[in-house]
């Protein structure tokens, strides 16, 4: 592989800028921006090919097979000015043994070089990308190999139940006096309950990456931008007296103790005439029924245009005083209510989050369910041939083994290493 570098922090002024190089020439070049470099770490002056002073930097080295990528590295930990990361960078550019990075290459050169499986690599990309608590501990999960854990036992299982299948087809002339299907089949089982709960929850772990959505629902009037405005702490929409004023989607991201959600603000739902504002009304439709949660604001004794969802919230809508079921944006009345009340049922809906985070995770698994449930269907009936059942449990562990990006991957690992900087 080729010696690639790159800033591995953000661009622009910092207090420090870290510039990394991996590969087989690392200890090389970092031996011509100085010329006694560190046994492992240590502050060293960096100069040019001319002998012209770049910058004191703090110069650490990692040994092959010690390193993120697992390949020889240098870490160089400069002052954090544009100017000196810039003079570095173009010595760097100018060496021959050496060439920049692109996007996601160190990552990939540590899932190559075995240091990550796949679904780690994806638990990276999740924690770089984490905006919220919540978000930052499922994606330490899965970057700690929780998923791979997992994944490892039921291959165990799955590989103990071919052996088992395929060792009646190595004694088929002998009498075996054993029958091997009432364990055969309680590993099947046990791997398919696995897979099916973390199957169930991948649903709830896309939302958790990307956010929740929150549709504030209701008659013109009733007071849902001004609740908005009350829940982002600030105007983030524009509130008047006259009926049908929104009419276009706001959106609001918000931080629910740790759970990330966007606050939709929707048209007033009625039967209008106007032609924007009942194209606003379609979308708010549209998008209230898309939503995770809905909150309906209620005037009087008329009913919700759209049907009421086992979780969603009815309010008494401009409740200015606080009363039971009642919240007003205007003076704050019941609001802290309606936080607790959402929160508690999103949190409901996180714990049924797994490890398996997103939808490639989901297709593997149900490809090794539907192996597993003919294998088991087979043995159920008892007539069956062992070599095509062992054939079908080896490949729901091909299933499984494409979790951890060991078989049939390929051709999305350009599209996961796009999402990292150039730096990771």
């Amino acid at each position: 592989m080729d010696t690639i570098f790159a800033l591995a922090t953000a661009q622009g002024r910092a207090g420090v800028a870290i510039v990394r190089i991996s590969g087989e020439h690392a200890f090389v070049a970092a031996s011509r921006l100085t010329n006694d470099l560190p046994k492992n770490r240590g502050v060293r002056r960096l100069v040019d090919r001319d002998g012209v002073h770049l910058d004191d930097a703090l110069v650490l080295i990692f040994q092959d097979g010690q390193s993120f990528t697992g390949e020889p590295v240098v870490e160089l930990h400069l002052h954090g000015s544009i100017a000196v990361v810039g003079a570095v960078l173009r010595v760097l550019g100018d060496d021959g043994d050496l060439r920049p990075a692109e996007a996601g290459e160190f990552t990939r050169r540590a899932l190559e070089n075995g240091k990550l499986d796949l679904a780690q690599v994806e638990g990276l990309a999740d924690l770089i990308d984490a905006e919220t608590e919540v978000q930052r501990r499922q994606a330490l999960r899965v970057l700690d190999g929780a998923l791979g854990d997992l994944a490892g036992e039921w291959r165990a299982k799955l590989l103990r139940a071919a052996a088992l299948i395929e060792a009646t087809i190595d004694f088929a002339d002998e009498d075996v006096p054993v029958d091997v299907r009432p364990e055969v089949m309680t590993l099947l089982n046990e791997v398919r309950v696995g897979l099916a709960h973390e199957v169930e929850g991948v649903a709830v772990a896309e939302r958790l990456r990307h956010g929740f959505e929150i549709a504030i629902v209701g008659p013109p009037n009733a007071g849902k931008s001004t609740l908005l405005n009350r829940l982002a702490g600030r105007d983030a929409a524009i509130t008047s007296e006259i009926a049908g004023t929104t009419r276009d989607i706001i959106e609001v991201r918000m931080d629910l103790d740790g759970i990330p959600v966007t606050i939709l603000d929707t048209a007033g739902l009625r039967e209008s005439t106007d032609i924007v504002e009942t194209l606003g009304i379609e979308k708010a439709v549209m998008r209230a029924e898309r939503a995770d949660l809905r909150v309906f604001l209620k005037m009087g004794d008329e009913q919700p245009i759209l049907s009421i969802e086992k979780d969603d919230i009815v309010l008494i809508a401009k409740s200015d005083v606080f009363v039971a079921g009642g919240v007003s944006g205007k003076t704050g009345a019941g609001v802290d209510a309606l936080v607790y009340q959402m929160t508690t049922l999103l949190r409901a809906r996180v714990a049924t989050v797994g490890v398996a985070m997103r939808e490639r995770h989901r297709l593997a698994m149900l490809r090794s369910i539907d192996f597993i449930d003919v294998a088991y269907s087979s043995l159920e009936m008892g007539d069956f041939m062992e070599d095509l059942v062992a054939e079908e449990m080896r490949s729901a562990t091909r299933a499984i083994d494409s979790l951890l990006g060991r078989v049939d991957v390929e051709d999305i690992l350009g599209e996961i290493f796009s999402s990292f900087c150039i730096g990771k």
